[in-house]
């Protein structure tokens, strides 16, 4: 199950999110086209294509992460404590 984690960047705060995905299970490409994220819609939409759907069953256990990891690459910070140390447990990031 996923952990929800806030991030911030210039006073603006975003979710961030942690473990499996229960969303890109179900939903699919959808999930990173309602978050913006064009970047994986378009590897989503080449990986399940090319794997006839069964890269679905593999991204969700990893695409929280790489949401999370490139909202943290775009500049935002752990918002609070909590966000904080579930990133450093999960080793995704370092203060």
């Amino acid at each position: 199950m996923a952990k929800i984690i806030m991030l911030e960047k210039n006073g603006v705060q975003k979710q961030g999110f942690v473990g499996f995905s229960w969303t890109m299970l179900f939903f699919g490409f959808f999930v990173p086209l309602f978050r913006g994220d064009f970047k994986w819609l378009l590897i989503t939409l080449i990986l399940m294509f090319l794997s006839f759907g069964l890269a679905q069953f593999i991204l969700c256990f990893l695409y929280n992460k790489f949401y999370t990891i490139n909202l943290l690459e775009q500049g935002y910070k752990p918002a609070d404590d909590y966000s904080e140390n579930i990133l450093n447990m999960k080793g995704i990031y370092r203060a």
